[in-house]
């Protein structure tokens, strides 16, 4: 019996196993943003600017956190004060937000008391305005897992159609297309992106910022995979199956969306894996240089580009590099997706 178990153990798809878990903890993080984050991302506390993470600590078998006194303004010291500590309360009341946009609420999953000079629970710490880094880091994520993956989305059904068409073309229509494909292949994607930018205000709403980020990823992103869908269509469309669907009199129609989409799913789908990141890392350099999504608005670009502070960046690495961090984890996630699908099939 114990042979078997570690037989069963050693062909689990590992990759697979832990990318699932891995984007299923960045989903529930961006679905559930607002009842984790203690504090709104754009709420300051003077008082406690650049400060460091928060200290927690058990007492009488609950757990606190300590407060915090700055010891030189100029360079942004602290200290633990240890005459103010406070008590971290789970489901405590705080600012109002909508669950999913729709469930209007005020309950946050820690805090401490609701009161002016209580002790906050920073725990990434404050940046330069006295905004808590952990609940900015979280609508970040919000924002980002919202935007790449429609644009990835948008922009893989783009391609597919387009490719499809393509491959299913004749010689004059596959050409056309393919040299309109190509060109856009060709072009540096975020010298694109870019460049679509700056047809727009500099400063937009969330919601403005969101479709246009969408609506450029989604335009600028579908040449890969329509390319890949093209190859794979017309490599398809030999094959003997499909030489009796047309015979038995099956529309094109029918036969692109009823038999050959089917068995090309798998690749297309590995190729959309590969789109997501990419999208990610573009929304953070376009935040990163001021084109993307505009202060006081959160988003992991403009966060990391707090980490130019040298000083607070030697003090502080983790903290100020959480953004980054949270990117490399997200692109290890699908990229652990995307090897656990290529064991699989190549498993089947």
């Amino acid at each position: 019996m114990s042979i078997d178990r570690s037989i069963d153990l050693h062909r689990r798809n590992w990759p697979l196993i832990i990318g699932t878990a891995m984007l299923g903890v960045f989903i529930l993080t961006a679905i559930f943003a607002d009842l984790i984050a203690p504090y709104d991302a754009g709420e300051q506390s003077r008082r406690e600017p650049a400060a460091p993470a928060a200290t927690i600590a058990f007492a009488d078998g609950h757990p606190i956190v300590k407060g915090v006194r700055m010891t030189d303004p100029i360079s942004r010291t602290y200290e633990i004060d240890e005459t103010r500590p406070a008590e971290i309360r789970f489901f405590t009341r705080g600012y109002h937000y909508r669950l999913l946009g729709v469930l209007p609420l005020d309950v946050h999953l820690f805090g401490t008391e609701n009161a002016d000079d209580a002790v906050r629970i920073n725990l990434l710490g404050t940046d330069d305005l006295g905004r808590d880094r952990f609940s900015r880091l979280l609508a970040a994520i919000r924002f980002s897992l919202i935007v790449c993956p429609l644009g990835a989305l948008l922009a893989s059904v783009l391609g597919v159609l387009i490719g499809t068409a393509s491959g299913y073309a004749g010689h004059l229509a596959d050409t056309a297309i393919m040299g309109v494909t190509d060109a856009v292949i060709s072009l540096p994607s975020l010298i694109i992106i870019l460049a679509a930018r700056v047809a727009f205000p500099l400063e937009l709403p969330p919601l403005t910022a969101a479709a246009m980020l969408i609506t450029i990823f989604t335009l600028t992103g579908w040449a890969e995979m329509a390319r890949l869908a093209r190859g794979l269509v017309r490599k398809t469309r030999g094959t003997d199956y499909i030489a009796a669907a047309k015979v038995s009199g099956v529309r094109p129609a029918g036969i692109l969306f009823r038999h050959i989409l089917p068995n090309i799913a798998r690749p297309l789908i590995t190729q959309a894996t590969l789109i997501l990141p990419a999208f990610l890392l573009a929304e953070a350099a376009l935040s990163y240089l001021g084109v993307g999504l505009q202060e006081p608005a959160a988003s992991l670009g403009n966060m990391l580009s707090s980490a130019g502070d040298i000083d607070q960046l030697k003090q502080h690495p983790l903290l100020l590099l959480s953004p980054a961090i949270a990117i490399a984890l997200f692109v290890l996630a699908v990229r652990l997706l995307n090897m656990g699908i290529k064991e699989k099939d190549a498993s089947n």
